[in-house]
């Protein structure tokens, strides 16, 4: 076993003092030693249960063999965290999760891991350590939170943003927004609809790391509990027959994943977090693949915030597992792929059924013949930019208009609440890119105010930042190169025509060449935002959006 290292023979007995210290018996050390990474903290609503999901894994793993010890994860609740500098400390999370839980597993020669997330970043970045680390390894998610239930419809955290926005535009009294506020987010677990936690929870049932009902399980349900019970167990299998990440997590797993992705009508999100795992097998990720595969992918749910339905729904109507089932019956999947079960993605899904074709529409009778996700290009994205197509409206996929130009979200949010966005803009916010932000700040304040105002069906916003999972409309973000390191975007200015077209996944700035090529010559970089800590360290390693805002030592270093 792996943990021999530190628990077997004499140069070992400083090692073994440690773990008697710990309390730990020698019939404990003579069994694997498995790491759970529970991401329990008491300020993040997704979080707030795992005390209970870590304690009913270190059950499983001691009734299967094993010795559990609980090993801790970060987490940031991006709902608390939006419009402020908070935001700046989210994705960068991502990073520091995975090198966090690589050092722990590393230092401590564990035989296993189970690994416990549930919320945004948290969720890809245990992923990217499972690849690392690559040892046996198992996640169970802690699931979504119900569906709060307004004015006598189902409603979600976007509703709330978007509420505000409605506030700010006098259609919503303060005691609407109050109604809302204390009725939106009614349980524990990962806002309820299809947002970037509950994607990227899905997506990892989808890779095969998860067991079936990893993604859409309510968080109060006692089947999350089960659920938790047969991972612990599970993992001991994988340890026993040396089941690992990357026997799991293959190229061919990654394009199942982008298939589910377009079929769901994920985060955009998913196109930061997908190329970054990618990055930790050695898969060379280029974000077009979504394009090819969202050509032969239909879009089988819309899901909050893209329709009605949420994740208790989907649950309910057979979960992922039924999503896959409609896709394989058009061969859309790799279903020879292994997943932590055991078995095959086929095994797995194989008899799976479709419980209601108004919350996972069937294969031939689609919301659309193509996918979720669009990748667009032009001269104002050249490496690419992307928009959940699944949630714009008609009227809006294809759309040009004036350029309203704002450096910062701060003040793009003052323009939409003074009124002073009309039908027809474009509103550009840049320099708030991973390395520009630093940290690429979601616009959830700034999409759901242009919703909240009436304006969702005639502006569309532009940014080399990205967007929340909540976020819905022509919403184009992680626009690549971004402005800080020059792209086309820093070079917009205010009034300036910009063509959109989904449908022909293209971007344009509908400038002449040679007046562009004026201003590149006098544009300047900015002075970072931020020059100290972790974020100035951050900007300093961060690539483009296009490639997952993955971490790379600067080539001049």
């Amino acid at each position: 076993m792996r943990s021999d290292t530190v628990t077997k023979g004499m140069q070992q007995a400083p090692h073994r003092s440690l773990f008697n210290a710990l309390g730990l018996t020698k019939e404990e050390l003579d069994r694997p030693l498995i790491g759970v990474v529970s991401s329990y903290n008491e300020i993040v609503p997704g979080h707030m249960n795992l005390d209970k999901i870590t304690e009913a894994v270190k059950l499983g793993v001691a009734m299967a063999g094993g010795t559990p010890i609980m090993v801790p994860a970060i987490a940031v609740c991006d709902g608390i965290a939006m419009g402020h500098i908070g935001m700046k400390y989210s994705l960068v999370t991502r990073d520091l999760i995975a090198d966090s839980t690589e050092a722990l597993a590393m230092a401590h020669q564990f035989d296993g891991l189970v690994m416990i997330p549930n919320c945004d970043k948290n969720v890809p970045g245990l992923l990217m350590a499972a690849a690392r680390v690559n040892i046996p390894t198992i996640f169970v998610s802690g699931g979504p939170m119900l569906a709060g239930h307004v004015k006598g419809e189902k409603r979600s955290l976007s509703s709330m943003f978007e509420a505000v926005g409605a506030y700010a535009a006098g259609t919503y009294t303060e005691e609407d927004v109050c109604e809302f506020e204390n009725k939106v987010c009614p349980t524990c677990g990962s806002c309820s609809g299809m947002y970037t936690a509950n994607s990227m929870n899905c997506l990892t049932e989808v890779l095969g790391m998860g067991l079936p009902g990893n993604g859409t399980i309510p968080a109060v349900y006692s089947a999350r509990i089960q659920l938790a019970k047969h991972a612990g167990m599970q993992v001991m299998e994988l340890v026993r027959k040396n089941i690992r990440p990357r026997d799991i997590m293959t190229e061919d797993a990654i394009l199942n994943a982008l298939t589910v992705d377009m079929a769901l009508g994920c985060s955009t999100n998913s196109m930061l977090h997908l190329p970054a795992i990618a990055h930790e097998i050695g898969m060379d990720f280029e974000i077009d693949f979504a394009n090819g595969i969202s050509e032969k992918t239909p879009n089988l749910c819309h899901l909050a915030p893209a329709g009605p339905t949420y994740m208790e729904d989907l649950n309910e109507a057979g979960g992922v597992s039924a999503v896959m089932n409609e896709l394989n019956k058009k061969g859309l999947l790799h279903t020879g792929c292994m997943t932590v079960t055991g078995k095959t993605v086929g095994e797995n899904i194989a008899g799976c059924v479709n419980r209601n074709p108004e919350v996972i529409r069937p294969i031939d009778h689609p919301y659309s013949e193509t996918g979720g996700l669009a990748v667009l290009k032009g001269n104002l994205a050249p490496d690419g930019s992307v928009v959940k197509r699944s949630a714009v409206v008609d009227e809006m996929l294809v759309h040009e208009g004036p350029a309203r130009v704002f450096d910062c979200e701060e003040d793009a949010i003052a323009a939409i609440k003074g009124g002073e966005i009309h039908a027809g803009d474009v509103v550009v916010i840049r320099y708030e890119g991973p390395k520009g932000g630093p940290g690429m700040r979601e616009m959830l304040n700034p999409t759901s105010a242009i919703a909240g105002m009436g304006l969702g069906s005639s502006v569309a916003l532009i940014t080399d930042g990205r967007f929340s999972g909540a976020s819905r409309g022509a919403s184009i973000g992680h626009v690549s190169p971004e402005a800080a390191v020059g792209g086309p975007i820093a070079l917009v200015e205010e009034g300036d025509l910009i063509k959109i077209d989904i449908p022909n996944l293209s971007l344009e700035l509908d400038v002449p060449q040679d007046v562009l090529d004026a201003r590149r010559a006098a544009w300047q970089p900015r002075e970072p935002k931020v020059k100290t800590g972790y974020l100035a360290r951050y900007a300093s390693m961060v690539t483009s959006g296009n490639r997952g805002a993955i971490l790379e030592v600067p080539k001049n270093q």
